[in-house]
């Protein structure tokens, strides 16, 4: 599986060198406009991007007829590409902390409070997206695929607003922001776990040709 890895890694680089410099230029001009913690959303479901771009380019180069002749399990070659999608997601956390912590050191407006609530709604999404986008990837063809992946980012939004009505229920959220964005992150990678498992078996039961 960490032959597989590398070379997802490799062919990705460019990309993901490409979401690095971006998400830093980002995060230094969003502070003129907006607070700078603001970027933790949107970092980790933009760098993951190239996780999606691995499994299609996987199915038209018919990669897949060749990677089952390697001793690596169905099992392991769907673990390898949510593994990755987490590096990318953990990638681009951290990339975003840069500019953050940057600020921070010369008084800018990045608190704890707001680094943990931003961080946690960002993996959040990135979670819930990855959940339901790359089980797709595996049961549909490339084209619908990337239909699927699109709008998985903006159903994850409306999940996470689902998430947090239905926590308002039990106990007022706006007294229990962090509490409560905890609960969805935990909920988020249940989630993610599950899709991973549903992934294993779609691909276990697909006829590779």
């Amino acid at each position: 599986m960490k032959g597989v890895l590398v070379k997802d890694l490799y062919i990705a680089k460019s990309n993901i060198l490409v979401t690095i410099v971006s998400l830093v230029v980002l995060g230094f001009g969003l502070s003129f406009l907006l607070e700078t913690s603001a970027l933790l959303v949107l970092a980790p479901v933009a760098s993951t991007t190239a996780a999606f771009i691995s499994i299609t380019s996987d199915a038209a180069s018919k990669w897949n007829k060749n990677v089952i002749t390697m001793p690596v399990s169905r099992g392991q070659i769907i673990g390898e590409k949510f593994l990755f999608y987490i590096l990318l997601a953990a990638l681009g956390l951290v990339t975003a902390l840069v500019p953050c912590v940057v600020l921070a050191c010369f008084g800018g407006d990045v608190t704890f409070y707001s680094l943990c609530l931003y961080g946690s709604i960002g993996i959040s999404a990135c979670l819930l997206a990855g959940g339901i986008s790359l089980p797709c990837a595996y049961l549909f063809d490339p084209e619908k695929s990337q239909i699927v992946f699109m709008m998985s980012f903006m159903a994850s939004t409306g999940i996470i607003a689902g998430l947090v009505l239905l926590i308002n229920l039990v106990f007022p959220v706006k007294e229990n922001i962090l509490l409560a964005f905890g609960i969805v992150l935990g909920i988020s990678v249940i989630w993610f776990f599950i899709s991973y498992r549903v992934a294993v078996k779609i691909y276990q039961k697909r006829d590779i040709a």
